[in-house]
């Protein structure tokens, strides 16, 4: 699997101190050996809480067809959805599974999601998507073993819309954002001589107030501060 474009992107913006500047290498190693283990997984998606963003690895000869499916075909119309057999039975799973298929991703016929931790704190999740429905039947404590993750705490068919890549393509924009409101709020702080938590709580308000984004108050400090 490789990492797609947007993900390249989020990791330069991160920097090179990131993981000691081999993140992107880390990645694309679990990828490999993801792939090795269960040779129909199509898509792998680690949510890091340290960085509060995607990163997302395709298998190169789906991810056309992947693109193409999220991007330009449309979920199945309300009136198909209305046919599937959820019935009386609110917690019928095999209902419910019938029901995440008919807005599944093209190529998308599993998933499987494990919590990951650093020590006794949460670092993030990673999401394995699969090409066939048994993908991931009997591999997830070796998977878990590869990504660090933890078994018993294993959710499967959870994604089948691959949201995950979504989020990963918008990765770079929210880092680009989240940067430009750290260099404003560090501005803040040092006229108001306040903490940089504050500063950040005051530039949020102060959106609020004028009825703009953080982001557009941010951008004009460092205009101002720049004149």
């Amino acid at each position: 699997m490789e990492p797609i474009p947007e993900t390249v992107r989020a990791i330069e913006e991160l920097g090179p101190f990131v993981n000691g500047g081999e993140l992107l290498e880390e990645l694309s190693e679990m990828g490999r050996r993801v792939s090795t283990l269960v040779p129909d997984c199509v898509g792998l998606s680690f949510v890091s809480a340290d960085h509060g963003v995607t990163f997302t690895l395709l298998a190169s000869d789906q991810q056309l067809a992947v693109l193409d499916a999220l991007q330009h075909e449309p979920d199945r119309d309300a009136e198909s959805r209305s046919e599937l057999p959820l019935g009386d039975d609110l917690l019928d799973e095999e209902a419910w599974r019938l029901l995440a298929l008919s807005s599944a991703a093209r190529c998308v016929l599993s998933t499987l999601t494990l919590p990951m931790a650093d020590g006794a704190r949460h670092s993030g999740a990673v999401s394995l998507y699969g090409g066939s429905r048994q993908a991931f039947v009997g591999h997830h404590r070796h998977l878990a073993e590869i990504l660090g993750a933890w078994a018993p705490g294993a959710v499967t068919n959870a994604d089948l819309s691959f949201s995950t890549l979504r989020e990963a393509e918008q990765a770079p924009r929210w880092l680009q954002r989240a940067s430009t409101i750290d260099q404003a709020a560090l501005m803040v702080a040092a006229v108001h001589a306040v903490g940089v938590d504050t500063a950040r709580a005051r530039i949020h308000e102060a959106a609020v107030r004028a009825g703009i984004t953080e982001e557009q108050l941010a951008e004009a400090v460092i205009r101002l501060r720049g004149l």
